[in-house]
């Protein structure tokens, strides 16, 4: 007889999908379940143990636990009695290996302590989990050998789909992608090209509107800082580069980079640095917002008045940039939407369905306060 495509956690589970004769017709009457020994072999409950406990086939007590329309409701209660008293928790990878999909979604993002992130994949959550799909965490780090690692783990357990940040990888790591064959969905960035599909905005047009907006306030000697210099602050260094060339206003001399992670004591410092090297400098652009709020402290404390003397932008509006004395002007993002909606690109892709639109720009709104 042919297996349940669908079976739980026992790959090899052929058994029949009828109850166990018992001397009698009434469920209600069976021996209650049994407690056993976990299986000798792993030291792990499994599917089997639990259908045995229960008296049952495998083939039913996987129906049983997945709540199956059809199994009676008396095998289906002595089922999920023999799975609490044994202490069972379903193998999603056997799973995935007996019906040939997964229910987990592996999830690749830089960092957890950067509210930008948190808030993106509290996002993807609520789109995902509804439709029934769990996701599997991966913490880079920003490192592209830490992604690399991260995607041959989770390509192990056989994820249904892939949601990554940007596109910068190792070739190897492309190749893992490739090669899986997997729905892949990329945040953030965004690219136009074929079989690519992305939810994000330009991070150089952002860079390009803030910069704009600073030279539009009568400002010249407008410089940028950043840390971390993942890919996406140096293309905002290019969006800043781009509209100061064509203003005419561009000094490499006032581009100031550090590979710290931001912070606001990282905005405090390289402000003091920059303050104390180009003392004319009359505008700044953080890749961050955390660098722009230890600006302007570093900036109350010296005496420094924003923005007559030196007017101050951030990047991405986090939380407390409305805060600062003066509220701090910033590039808000919408990493909620881009969750939101590459979550549901991925749905679709997972289900079969090709979208209309393989790249969605959400854009970005320029948040003008008292700062610039």
């Amino acid at each position: 007889m042919s297996r349940d495509p669908a079976s739980d956690d026992d790959p090899s589970a052929t058994s029949a999908d009828s109850p166990a004769v018992h001397p009698t017709n009434n469920p209600a009457d069976s021996p209650a379940p049994r407690r056993r020994q976990a299986s000798r072999a792993t030291g792990r409950v499994t599917l089997d143990d639990v259908a045995r406990a229960a008296g049952v086939s495998a083939i039913t007590a996987s129906r049983a636990l997945r709540g199956t329309r059809g199994v009676d409701a008396g095998l289906s209660q002595r089922v999920h009695e023999a799975a609490a008293q044994l202490g069972y928790v379903p193998d999603p990878a056997a799973r995935a290996l007996a019906s040939a999909h997964s229910q987990h979604v592996a999830v690749l993002i830089p960092m957890l302590s950067n509210t930008l992130f948190v808030e993106l994949l509290e996002s993807v959550q609520r789109t995902l989990t509804p439709a029934g799909y769990q996701t599997l965490i991966g913490v880079t780090h920003y490192r592209a050998d830490e992604e690399e690692a991260l995607l041959r783990s989770y390509l192990a357990h056989r994820p249904a789909g892939l949601l990554l940040t940007g596109f910068d990888r190792t070739p190897a790591a492309q190749a893992l992608i490739d090669g899986s064959g997997l729905p892949c969905v990329h945040m953030i960035e965004t690219r136009d090209a074929p079989g690519i599909h992305s939810v994000g905005f330009s991070q150089q047009a952002a860079g390009r509107a803030i910069t704009e907006h600073l030279l539009a306030r009568g400002h010249r000697r407008i410089a940028y800082v950043a840390g971390q210099m993942d890919p996406r602050v140096l293309q905002r260094a290019e969006g800043w580069r781009g509209a100061l060339r064509a203003a005419g206003r561009l000094d490499p001399a006032l581009e100031l980079l550090d590979p710290t992670p931001t912070s606001m004591a990282l905005g405090a410092r390289l402000f003091r640095e920059l303050m104390a090297r180009h003392p004319d400098v009359d505008a700044i652009f953080f890749c961050n917002d955390d660098l722009a709020q230890g600006a302007l402290l570093a900036a109350l404390r010296m005496g420094v008045a924003v923005p007559q003397q030196v007017a101050i932008a951030g990047f991405n509006d986090l939380d407390g940039s409305d805060q600062m004395i003066p509220p701090l002007t910033s590039v808000r993002t919408p990493r909620a939407e881009v969750g939101a909606q590459a979550a549901s690109l991925l749905l679709g892709l997972m289900r079969g369905q090709q979208p209309a639109q393989p790249l969605v720009d959400v854009g970005f709104e320029l948040v003008v306060r008292q700062s610039s």
